[in-house]
């Protein structure tokens, strides 16, 4: 693949996953991450894909700041510390399958969680639970979008007031997995992903998210949690027979 082309893919699929992901609150972070680990080496696939969606996450949160929910915020960071202390010494770098079956996974694992599991983020003990998880699965397939958003389905919240919330709580999670895999980079004398287009990545996920803030405004909730777990579901399964067709080669 030539540098044009790779680099090409690299700005249209950050466009597009920060556009959605400015809409639902996630979804983006997944398709991205399947489009990177497809295309460079995962411990590079991870460390720019942790980049690319702070900024997007960061920037979202920002733009939405007066929903965000600091409380919910607060109790996750303590369980992103408690997950990242437990897992910040063991140096593990997953496979491209392993990577891709967990990222089709997840979100049936969330869908078929019983609707009577009362996860309800804004309770402190599910909070802890979702910080930690958030963290755990930030490092095993790159995003932890999918396993969040049950936390957010049964809470008293508007979709501004989730959007907002959850991009904060994933923000603290990428930066979790740029510590970690950076750490492994560095240790293993493998290059970062280089700074131009880095960069160029970052302009694209901020464009992708002021654009699709202003889709967010047009929808209401209704819409907004329904399509959520369509898309969600849609695209877990195809990374599922992407990843059952490289097992099969």
């Amino acid at each position: 693949m030539s540098m044009l082309v790779f680099t090409l893919i690299i700005i249209l699929a950050t466009l597009g996953t920060a556009f959605l992901s400015s809409i639902f609150g996630m979804l983006g972070g997944v398709i991205l991450m399947g489009i990177l680990v497809s295309i460079m080496p995962v411990s590079q696939a991870m460390v720019l894909h942790g980049l690319i969606q702070l900024t997007s996450n960061g920037y979202r949160a920002w733009l939405n700041r007066k929903d965000i929910n600091w409380s919910i915020v607060a109790t996750i960071i303590v369980g992103n510390i408690i997950a990242l202390a437990g897992l910040v010494f063991v140096a593990f770098v997953p496979d491209r399958i392993t990577v891709l079956l967990a990222l089709g996974l997840l979100p049936y694992i969330a869908w078929a969680l019983p609707k009577n599991a009362a996860l309800d983020v804004s309770k402190k003990p599910i909070g802890l639970l979702a910080g930690m998880v958030v963290v755990a699965t930030n490092l095993l397939a790159g995003v932890g979008g999918p396993l969040l958003d049950v936390f957010f389905q049964r809470v008293d919240m508007t979709r501004h007031q989730v959007v907002a919330t959850k991009a904060v709580a994933q923000s603290l999670g990428h930066i979790s997995k740029v510590i970690f895999f950076g750490f492994l980079t560095v240790s293993a004398s493998n290059d970062w992903p280089v700074l131009w287009l880095v960069l160029i990545a970052m302009t694209a996920s901020v464009t992708g998210t002021t654009l699709g803030k202003k889709i967010l405004d047009k929808i209401n909730d209704e819409i907004f949690f329904l399509w959520t777990q369509r898309i969600l579901l849609s695209v877990g399964a195809v990374f599922i027979v992407y990843a059952l067709y490289l097992i099969s080669l």
